[in-house]
């Protein structure tokens, strides 16, 4: 079996409908089609046999091949450079943006910078996750269509454009080798063809690329020019808002938590997610990141898809944790067992199972959404207050109830800590909003509940024996979900049981400038056996504290260390491993937002040490 690339050596290219994976080598490993959360056509990532990919490599220089990848700087268009010794060459991959996901499309341009190069393609599509067949047909338009053998209407196809000749195999791969000099390019593109289409338009394919190429690259920088941020660290603050967008729905203005399923959190361990949903928690968390650098069109389209979600809302009690992008809320967990996994890690999952969890923190993240939507993005209507009102009242009534915690814990509900402080949140960010709004509401009922939260957290989720808050209530567990309390403005970093908690925390899950969420023995668990690595978005959690508390110094060290754990291409996946490689779902939203976050804060405080302007704090979420 091939050995498997490294997540840290993929590039993530993407059109806002959904995103692919590319490998330093010059493969195509990960491409759900159409959607983020729509069955792959290449799972190559996922088992390297049967899942299907797309290559563009050098012939017969085995070993011999040295390669680097970067982005074109402030875009979504990724490079991957060819060194040998006989040339230079460079493949140049990314999805043009589409309003629809019908359009989806993938453009891969190959040239020869240096010397004269042969290179070889094999396109290997393997659709519905690698279980269905499918059969290729050769078009007079010279290209090729790849449909799969489905009799429903349902059945997808799309076909493969080329520059230089390709031939089918009897297998239903498509194949080509060619030698290009120094100058020459070639250039090659699949596009989602609708099963009823009547028929196919030639085109010139170097011209549609040229073009294709030009307008991905100006929608990209503009996209970055908009931003606000002028700070510190701009590029790598970028390239996370870039990561961040890359995986926001153009059509639903949701974003899923990471590009990927099945990726383990522990390599041959057994907690492999499928995280291409909407968790209200993560988009919440991202939209606050958008609002932070001058991205509000995000905010606005994120907030009517929650709009939508509350006003389908029977009950404030249905709102689920997750849902797909399009707001649908049925998410069937399944495993994918002729898949051998991202290393050998089985089961592959798709699907997830934690969709129907009761978890209180929900309604405190999508509050505080619309409460920093109100204050910096724009006016809120009375016809969404009404809706917030409905949840305010419900977690003002509920607040008291066990869940299953932000973790999303699969064994027995308990009270943790982190649904308390959210509830907290849901009901000050309600507050806030009514009073600056002067909407009417039950203040004086709320202002009461907010107030017992405050009193439960602070003397029923103390620790004598931990000086520190704990994971739940009556339990001595630790848990780095107790470094939010400070940044949503519960506790101030002044009050001496959140300092003591902070030297609990360092003592007991930072390593270093790594973090982890918590020590599953003894704590509360999802059933499953095996470790996991550090929560990237923990470390950055911490040193946003750091800074809050006034330790600059220590904050950017550890900043900058934690940055020193990024793939070469700034990306981040949910953990680092005790080995330093990345693991968990990649790229993952939360890590990239959480540094964000962390970058915001440090550059406003240095800023103020230095007399270049106010130390306001304000809300991480």
């Amino acid at each position: 079996m091939p050995h498997p690339t490294p997540l840290e050596n993929y590039g993530l290219i993407g059109n806002l409908h959904t995103v692919a994976l590319v490998s330093k080598a010059g493969s195509l490993d990960y491409l759900p089609f159409t959607r983020f959360d729509s069955p792959t056509i290449f799972a190559a990532l996922l088992d390297a046999e049967k899942g299907g990919a797309w290559s563009i490599e050098p012939a017969g220089a085995e070993g011999e091949v040295r390669t680097k990848q970067l982005y074109l700087p402030n875009t979504g268009v990724l490079l991957t450079r060819f060194l040998l010794e006989g040339g230079i060459a460079e493949l140049t991959d990314f999805m043009p943006v589409k309003r629809h996901e019908q359009n989806c499309a993938v453009v891969r341009s190959l040239r020869v910078i240096k010397g004269s190069l042969t290179f070889q393609l094999r396109c290997a599509p393997r659709f519905e996750y690698a279980r269905a067949p499918h059969h290729v047909v050769a078009q007079h338009d010279g290209s090729l269509l790849f449909k799969e053998l489905e009799s429903t209407d349902a059945a997808l196809q799309f076909r493969l454009l080329s520059s230089h000749p390709l031939e089918a195999t009897s297998d239903g791969d498509a194949v080509g080798s060619w030698t290009l000099h120094a100058g020459e390019t070639a250039s090659f593109v699949i596009e989602a063809t609708p099963v009823d289409d009547p028929g196919f338009i030639a085109r010139d394919l170097e011209h549609y690329t040229e073009a294709a190429f030009a307008d991905t690259l100006s929608f990209w920088r503009e996209w970055v020019e908009s931003s606000t941020y002028t700070g510190r660290w701009r590029e790598m603050v970028m390239r996370s808002a870039i990561t961040l967008k890359l995986l926001t729905s153009l059509e639903f203005g949701s974003t899923v938590a990471a590009a990927t399923f099945g990726l383990p959190e522990a390599v041959g361990g057994t907690r492999n997610w499928d995280y291409r949903f909407t968790w209200v928690r993560d988009a919440a968390f991202t939209m606050y990141a958008f609002l932070r650098l001058g991205f509000t069109t995000e905010s606005k389209a994120f907030l009517r898809w929650i709009m939508d979600r509350c006003e389908q809302l029977a009950d404030a009690a249905d709102l689920q944790l997750m849902y797909r992008i399009d707001g649908s809320p049925e998410l069937p967990e399944q495993e994918l067992k002729h898949l051998s996994g991202y290393r050998d890690s089985r089961p592959v999952r798709i699907g997830n199972g934690a969709a129907k969890q009761f978890q209180l923190d929900i309604y405190g993240e999508l509050l505080d959404t619309v409460y920093l939507y109100n204050k910096y993005g724009g006016a809120i209507t009375y016809a969404l207050w009404q809706q917030i009102c409905r949840i305010t009242d419900f977690v003002a009534a509920n607040w008291h109830r066990p869940d299953h915690g932000i973790w999303e814990v699969r064994d027995e509900e308990r009270h943790f800590l982190s649904a308390k402080m959210m509830c907290w949140v849901a009901l000050d960010r309600a507050i806030r909003i009514a009073e600056d709004r002067s909407f009417p509401a039950p203040l004086a009922d709320w202002h009461r509940v907010r107030n017992e939260i405050y009193e439960e957290v602070y003397h029923n989720f103390w620790s004598e024996e931990k000086q520190a808050f704990v994971q739940y209530k009556g339990g001595e567990v630790l848990d780095a979900i107790a470094l939010l309390l400070p940044l949503i403005r519960m506790f101030s970093p002044a009050e001496p049981r959140w300092q003591a908690t902070m030297r609990a925390i360092e003592h007991e899950l930072v390593v270093d400038s790594l973090v982890f969420r918590y020590h599953a023995e003894g704590g509360a668990t999802d059933g499953l056996t095996g470790q996991e690595g550090t929560f990237t978005m923990c470390s950055f959690w911490y040193i946003e504290n750091l800074s809050r508390a006034g330790e600059l110094d220590k904050a950017r060290l550890l900043f900058e260390k934690v940055l020193g754990f990024a793939s070469p291409l700034g990306l981040y996946s949910e953990q680092i491993s005790p080995q330093g490689a990345q693991i968990g779902n990649y790229p993952q939203a939360f890590t990239h937002l959480a540094l964000i976050s962390a970058a915001f804060q440090l550059d406003r405080d240095l800023d103020a040490r230095h007399g270049k302007g106010p130390n306001r704090g304000h809300a991480f979420v």
